[in-house]
């Protein structure tokens, strides 16, 4: 979203080098640093802008610098809170209603003072909908730890109307740190909280009555600024008539010269405001030649100029009488003149012209006298040029102008405003395409979904491509309840069309749209027909629907189980997508491909794939990314990396915290869940097993339950809960979790009973993750049945398919029973670099390894003890009771009982002084 900010809006507006001074409004803008909020509300006119401009340059100077001329005799006085010298500035328009382009400009306003403020907040702007209070938090989080104040000035914040912007305003407002002092202009009172803050000493207010000019400094302005030499009456009839509004006075001022009477001109300047307006407006436009008022009007249907969009808009001039300058008599003849040097004349005139960049490239007309432009353009209306066929477009020609100009340099997005502006259909719809990637895709949903709006329904009838189009930008916004209802009315349109090429393509992107609406639902069925249904009508170069179609049956086939069918789906969309930017779809498919490679035990690669799915997503990265992270973690957490692992599932944990729903949340608790195991954390495992659950149900995500209960299966066997454990893997039908139990249980028959099949289905299916799980899980309980040559060669194929990817979590996360099984397999020079590694990682976690490969006397036992049971048998060895084992291991006591029966019998004794006896022996303990 960075990319599309307008960067002249964050520029504090340049001072002009003669301005009056106003030490009494500066003295009471210094006092007002101590509260939250500073506001200038007045009229349009008042001189607002300039004010803070001057106040913000006299904050920023030294003591020394504060000192003016000697001959003004005028001393600003220095705040009596901390100079703020960090200022962040916000010019605002009508086109920044929208609430996260409202806070994106806020962020990056902020970041040119500080660019770590707004850094983990920005990608919450990219979320639908948006989290707006998470967003507003992080922000204000960043805020508090600067360790300096700063300033936010939002000028004319009376041209945003609306009510999200407001409310999120007065959130900003209500938790302002201390750091932070926010400033505002406006023409009206803004809808915040105010009545509030000035009960509480915190509002700072300056309103048309204090920024009037007075007598003085009405002297000042119309003789040092203006150049005028007028008496002391003459001055005072002048401040009387415009009550010391300083854009009336201007406006007087410029009317005035090469006035002969100017005591009459002023004493017939009566009037409201209104019609003292029209009457100088009058007066300042017969003052230039036909050609500069030409400009003027024509260029008034822009909000900024330049000087090669203007030459779009009103062509090469051809002015040989009068060039605005400092002397209105000027006579230059200049033929052909371009218009950035109209604009830079209209610059050192004084005529309105605001600059926005310091190269003096960029320009906007003063508000005021831009709206009275734009009035008197609207009454008079240009006849279109020739270039344009002689026809009367009118103002509908202008904004074609403009539009081309933004087009070819690749500004679609103003391109479409102005096209908009233009009533022009055709054009507005194909720059709402865009070159391949509709605009709506790229940000600009809410305007495009405004113009649609704003058109009758016999217009979108009659073009059922604006129906979708239509569709289309409401899923993107998330609005995807309403989509449907679109997509049959575009349906209903081409009933009346006659069927061709354009047509078959819109049935397909129809299509497209309601497999990517099925894909919430988990609708396998209706993916699946959906997508096939848009494959095959979709036009060939119609790339970025196809890629969509494409994702969405991948996403399909990956639910049917049909791995290797989705991963040449996603292959396929990475493949189309290389011949354009910027796909959403690309990077989708990138990680679902990457999780393909994940669950094909394709570490390394998947890895590869993931790191390129960030190096595409930016910095920082695009709120997709959450499951490029999460997917490292996993893999990090597999190569016993378990600080990477963290720092990855962190990341992806940011991410996700910024989205409402989303899916991945639950799998992170997962994640989280079995490095917590790992760092022996067993209430932390279940407290974040237990948030991912709450989460899966109240989103209605579940699909995910099963992966948390099979965790949680996990966490409850540590805790030695088998009971409970063996009821959640029975009640989510988890073969591998009801085997573990059995396992647990010592009931190994039930737990290969369970096993074998499934390993066979897997084999048979090609899911290489699961088979893996299986043959683990199955050498450990042949060992437990004494058949340790059979155990000893199944974990040897197990080793042999996991060494490519570098697997060490998934053994060492046995325990003790692998360890011991390992040690027998390296025994037997069975992968020994490998069992070596593995066994490495055990002893540095403090892991007693029963069968090195110098025979111990533990080997001497049949059926070695569990890692519980070692547990337990230490606690006894400690002297503690029954109860206290049961407290401190957070076991029932039953489940105590039932491990010390077991060590009874593996070790042959009968009571508690002789199993210690013997676990010395055999060196157990």
């Amino acid at each position: 979203m960075s990319g599309d900010l307008l960067q002249t809006k964050l520029y504090l507006p340049r001072l002009r080098p003669s301005l009056v001074p106003r030490p009494r409004l500066i003295e009471t803008l210094n006092q007002g640093l101590t509260g939250k909020l500073t506001l200038i509300s007045a009229p349009a006119g008042f001189g607002k802008t300039t004010l803070i401009s001057s106040w913000i340059h006299h904050l920023q100077l030294t003591i020394d610098d504060l000192r003016l001329d000697a001959a003004q005799r005028v001393t600003i006085a220095k705040p009596k809170s901390t100079i703020v010298n960090r200022i962040a500035w916000l010019s605002l328009d009508e086109n920044d209603s929208e609430l996260a382009p409202f806070l994106a400009y806020i962020i990056a306003a902020l970041q040119r003072v500080e660019p770590h403020i707004g850094a983990s907040a920005r990608p919450l702007l990219q979320a639908s909908p948006l989290p707006v209070t998470r967003v507003l938090t992080t922000l204000l989080n960043d805020i508090a730890q600067q360790p300096e104040p700063l300033m936010l000035v939002l000028d004319d914040y009376h041209a945003v109307d609306s009510q999200p912007v407001d409310e999120a305003m007065t959130f900003l407002l209500d938790n302002l740190p201390r750091q932070l002092h926010l400033v505002i202009t406006s023409r009206e009172d803004p809808n915040l909280p105010l009545a509030r803050l000035r009960v509480r000493g915190l509002l700072t207010e300056l309103r048309a009555a204090d920024l009037r000019f007075t007598v003085a400094e009405t002297a000042v302005f119309l003789q040092n600024v203006m150049g005028l030499n007028l008496t002391e009456d003459q001055i005072a009839v002048l401040e009387t008539r415009t009550e010391g509004w300083i854009a009336g006075l201007q406006m007087a001022a410029l009317s005035m010269r090469g006035q002969e009477d100017v005591s009459g001109f002023i004493q017939s300047f009566t009037g409201s405001h209104r019609f003292v307006l029209d009457y100088l407006l009058e007066e300042v436009l017969h003052r230039q030649t036909d050609e500069v008022q030409e400009f003027l009007l024509k260029t008034a249907v822009l909000n900024r100029l330049c000087g090669p969009l203007c030459d779009a808009v009103v062509g090469r001039l051809e002015i040989g009488d009068w060039l605005p300058g400092d002397d209105n008599n000027l006579q230059s003849p200049v033929s052909n003149l371009q218009s950035q040097a109209v604009l830079e004349s209209l610059d050192r005139a004084n005529l309105f012209l605001v600059p926005l960049d310091n190269e003096r490239r960029w320009y906007r007309y003063h508000h005021l006298f831009a709206e009275l432009l734009q009035q008197r353009l609207q009454q008079n209306p240009p006849l279109t040029s020739p270039s344009l066929g002689g026809k009367q477009g009118g103002i509908a020609d202008l904004h074609i102008r403009a539009s081309v100009w933004y087009e070819d340099n690749g500004l679609e997005i103003d391109a479409f405003h102005h096209a908009a502006a233009a009533n022009d259909m055709e054009r507005t719809e194909r720059l709402i395409e865009g070159n391949g990637i509709p605009l709506h895709f790229r940000g600009a949903g809410l305007p495009v979904l405004h113009w649609l709006a704003s058109l009758p329904t016999t217009l979108l009838d009659a073009s059922p491509s604006l129906w979708v189009t239509y569709a289309s930008a409401l899923f993107f916004v998330g609005q995807h309840t309403a989509v449907e209802q679109k997509l049959q009315a575009a349906e209903a349109a081409m009933q009346s069309t006659k069927p061709d090429e354009k047509t078959q393509d819109l049935d397909g992107r129809i299509a497209a749209i309601r497999a990517t609406l099925a894909i919430i639902q988990q609708d396998v069925d209706a993916i699946m027909r959906q997508s096939s249904r848009a494959l095959a009508n979709l036009h060939p170069d119609n790339l970025l629907f196809r890629t969509a179609s494409l994702w969405t049956q991948g996403y399909a086939y990956y639910l049917q189980g049909d791995r290797a069918a989705a991963s040449q789906a996603y292959a396929d969309v990475i493949a189309i997508s290389h011949s354009f930017a910027d796909s959403i779809y690309a990077i989708a498919a990138a990680i679902s491909l990457g999780q393909l490679q994940e669950a094909d035990n394709k570490l390394v690669l998947a890895a590869k794939t993931y790191e390129r799915v960030l190096q595409v997503a930016g910095d920082p990265p695009q709120l997709i990314a959450c499951e490029a992270f999460l997917g490292l973690a996993r893999i990090h957490y597999q190569w016993n990396d378990l600080d990477t692992a963290q720092e990855c599932g962190q990341q992806c944990a940011q991410l996700t915290q910024q989205i409402e729903s989303i899916d991945t949340f639950a799998s992170y608790g997962v994640f989280l869940a079995r490095l917590k195991l790992a760092q022996g954390d067993v209430s932390g495992a279940m407290a974040a097993l237990a948030e991912a659950e709450a989460f899966a149900r109240q989103h209605n995500f579940l699909f995910r339950l099963p992966d948390v209960a099979a965790a949680q299966v996990l966490a409850l066997l540590r805790q030695g809960k088998l009971t409970a454990a063996a009821q959640l893997a029975e009640k989510h039908d988890l073969p591998i979790s009801r085997a573990r139990v059995c396992l647990a249980q010592g009931d190994t028959c039930g737990a290969l009973a369970l096993l074998d099949p499934l390993r066979q289905q897997m084999a048979a299916k090609g899911w290489h993750d699961e088979r893996l799980q299986i043959m683990i899980l199955q050498a450990l309980v042949l060992r437990a049945q004494g058949e340790t040559d059979t155990a000893v060669h199944l974990l040897g194929e197990a080793l042999a398919l996991a060494e490519p990817g570098g697997f060490i979590r998934i053994f060492v996360d046995e325990g003790a029973p692998m360890a011991q099984l390992l040690a027998e397999t390296a025994v037997r020079q069975m992968m020994p670099d490998y069992c070596g590694q593995l066994l490495a990682v055990f002893k540095a976690e403090g892991q007693q390894i029963a069968h090195d490969p110098e025979p111990s006397p533990a080997q001497s036992l049949i059926d070695p003890l569990t890692q519980r049971e070692l547990e337990i048998l230490t606690l006894i060895a400690a002297g503690l009771k029954n109860k206290e084992i049961a407290e401190q291991l957070v076991i029932s006591l039953n489940t105590v009982l039932y491990h010390i029966k077991n060590i009874y019998s593996k070790l042959g004794v009968n009571k508690r002084t002789l199993a210690i006896a013997k676990a010395k022996e055999l060196n157990l303990i």
